[in-house]
């Protein structure tokens, strides 16, 4: 595991005896791994990352710096999540699109018996406990998947999303409250006071 920061001085990395991590792995300074979690070989997880109790990192999957996995997230690979992702209790990534256990003939299907489909979390996302994200989808920036979800199709930007299949209820920003209308499709949050401009299906910050 690599712990070095070039930046500065390195901070110790913390994982459970009862965490299972691979040796090929590279943790970020910082980054906790609590018990019975298991982070496969070649993932990549940032600075200052915690993964919950009984979460799994799937073989490859990249993850950002202060991202969270609450207890028993499912991340399978080819996942890819930015900087300060949140993923909550029980969320499942999925990474097949038509999955079975056996070929026609019965014969046990293998790894390398299908093509990985990933799901990619955008800076800032937010996904809600219990839901499922089924690959490929993206979840844009800043966007809350409300718990419970089941996500099949890409979220964009700042959305609210929920049910099944989650459909845009609200605009949230930053902050990941429900904005207020100001009005000519601007929003506002109320508890920052940052403005934000809808453009049909899209909204981005007004400073941007």
């Amino acid at each position: 595991m690599i712990t070095d920061d070039e930046k500065g001085p390195a901070v110790a990395v913390r994982i459970q005896p009862s965490a299972d991590v691979s040796e090929g792995a590279t943790l970020g300074d910082g980054t906790c791994v609590w018990h019975l979690a298991q982070v496969r070989e070649d993932a990549v997880l940032g600075a200052n990352c915690i993964v919950g109790r009984g979460a799994y990192v799937g073989t490859g999957v990249r993850m950002g710096d202060n991202c969270k996995l609450q207890n028993y997230a499912l991340v399978y690979e080819p996942a890819v999540l930015a900087d300060g992702v949140f993923v909550g209790p029980a969320v499942v990534f999925t990474n097949d699109h038509f999955p079975r256990s056996i070929d026609p003939d019965g014969t046990l299907k293998r790894g390398d018996d299908w093509e990985a489909v990933g799901v990619t979390c955008k800076k800032g996302a937010s996904i809600g406990a219990r839901s499922v994200c089924v690959a490929p989808v993206t979840i844009g920036a800043w966007a809350l998947v409300a718990a419970g979800s089941v996500v099949v199709k890409d979220v964009p930007d700042y959305a609210l999303v929920a049910g099944n299949p989650a459909r845009r209820l609200r605009w949230v920003g930053r902050a990941g409250v429900p904005l207020a209308s100001a009005g000519q499709g601007r929003w506002t949050c109320p508890q920052t006071g940052e403005g934000y401009i809808e453009d049909g299906e899209t909204l981005r910050l007004e400073a941007e």
